[in-house]
């Protein structure tokens, strides 16, 4: 079984798609004359306005459900497996795809509002709904939609669970079993209380559990502020093959961090369009910027931030491809979110384990609730208004089951299946947004127009010649 898993991940992890997303957001970036910078105040600003409404969540609850997804196991346990993988220079590469993949997001998120509709009496949007309304290709949404429940639902949150056992195991010496039947049950809890529950539950964890983590990060950075130079030489150095130590691992290097990069911030994997389409906005970019913002919290900060950490204190091993280590510093250590409970336990012995297994606690833990909103959210399409309530029960049994299971079962092959998942959806999502860009370029160009004119720009789908929306007459 693990032989075939690791073959279909091969195949879907192919260079092909690493060259498609580094492509996307290249494309992207220039087509929008480099909107992830230009106006990155505006995003700021667009954060905190707009208000909930009894069919959508305001912009921030819609942002908080995002970073849910965005900032998990990927921040933690994704920086350390790109660093052992790939050597410090693939931290580089997660900050490529970062950068480039804002565009990406602010794209797939701006479509994902503009063909959002009501279902189930809330906004609901995301690829299948901009497939089938702008591409007309119904075929190919549901295509999405069955590949998103399917990743979402059995192949991704046992990552996110196994990291939570492994961690709480290694700083507590708890049972996995035991901590997997506690995810479990508290997540029960907040899934059977719907999308609203979900988007309460985000806004209040997500702020908290993000500045806990960075400000940590900054302490230690702080602690060994005269080495900062020395490390980003270093990043630099091994991500253009200019550091003799880790040449062997150049191809690595890229590889590892652009798909350790996509894993994390999702940018174009159709994840984010989902929670973007449920947020009350007058226009479909303003949800684009904002998303498009996220991307920047959940790499350049939070995963810059442990992988900072780990360099600093010299706190991982990188593997030799043909065989063995070209470092190795934690002997007989497995990389992953252990590298970082060391690397803080280097500064803070007595609490450094913990503080990390905590820390992946809430992180992974609300990333399992976004996965169940993109779920159900791709369940509301498929159902359309007809009676689903056995269906959501069913979704909602699977990810408990799915869940704990993950927290159980081998990290090596909890990750092969979420590399999977993540593959699937960004191979069919991409491709999407690319073949569907002229709307979403419409749309900016629209906001860009009305913001010139001193106006607070409204959307008006005929204006700009966009067809086949139900909310924006």
């Amino acid at each position: 079984m693990k032989e075939i898993i690791d073959t279909i991940n091969g195949i879907i992890w192919s260079n092909a798609l690493i060259f498609l997303c580094l492509a996307a957001g290249v494309y992207f970036s220039f087509s929008l004359k480099f909107v992830q910078v230009t106006y990155f105040r505006e995003m700021i600003r667009l954060l905190f306005g707009g208000q909930a409404s009894d069919k959508g969540v305001s912009s921030f609850q819609a942002f908080a459900i995002a970073i849910s997804g965005r900032v998990g196991t990927g921040n933690i346990a994704g920086v350390a497996t790109a660093i052992a993988m790939g050597g410090p220079g693939a931290v580089f590469w997660m900050w490529a795809i970062a950068f480039l993949g804002a565009s990406s997001a602010f794209i797939e998120s701006t479509l994902g509002q503009i063909y959002k509709e009501v279902n189930d009496g809330q906004y609901r949007g995301g690829p299948s709904y901009y497939i089938e309304k702008g591409l007309g290709m119904k075929w190919y949404a549901m295509i999405f939609a069955f590949a998103t429940i399917l990743s979402t639902v059995i192949f991704l949150p046992g990552v996110q669970s196994n990291s939570i056992a492994l961690s709480a195991k290694n700083a507590f010496d708890l049972p996995v079993e035991y901590t997997g039947i506690a995810i479990t049950i508290f997540l029960a809890l907040i899934i059977l209380g719907g999308v609203k529950r979900i988007s309460k539950v985000a806004e209040v964890v997500v702020p908290f559990m993000a500045l806990a983590y960075i400000l940590m990060a900054l302490i230690i950075i702080f602690i060994n502020i005269t080495e900062v130079p020395s490390v980003f030489a270093l990043i630099f150095k091994s991500a253009f093959n200019f550091e003799a130590t880790y040449s062997g691992v150049f191809g690595m290097a890229v590889a590892w961090g652009v798909k350790r990069g996509i894993y994390s911030n999702e940018a174009g994997q159709g994840t984010a369009p989902h929670a973007a389409a449920a947020a009350e906005v007058k226009h479909p970019a303003n949800q684009g910027l904002v998303q498009a913002f996220s991307v920047y919290v959940d790499t350049l900060f939070v995963c810059t931030a442990t992988a900072f950490m780990i360099l600093f204190t010299g706190q991982f091993n990188v593997v030799n491809p043909e065989g063995g280590f070209i470092v190795e510093n934690l002997p007989g250590v497995p990389y992953g979110a252990e590298y970082t409970q060391y690397a803080i336990a280097t500064h803070f012995p007595s609490i450094g384990k913990g503080f990390v297994a905590i820390s992946l606690l809430f992180f992974a833990f609300t990333t399992i609730m976004a996965y169940y909103f993109i779920a159900e959210t791709n369940l509301s399409y498929l159902t359309r208004n007809k009676s689903s309530k056995w269906a959501i029960r069913l979704l909602q049994v699977a990810i408990l089951g799915a869940t704990f299971y993950g927290s159980v079962k081998t990290a090596e092959v909890a990750w092969t299946l979420g590399d999977i998942g993540v593959g699937l959806m960004a191979w069919l999502n991409i491709i999407a947004i690319l073949l569907l860009r002229k709307p979403a370029f419409k749309a900016w160009e629209d906001y860009k127009k009305q913001k010139k004119e001193g106006k607070d720009p409204v959307f008006v789908a005929k204006n700009v010649g966009i067809e086949n929306t139900d909310l924006w007459k």
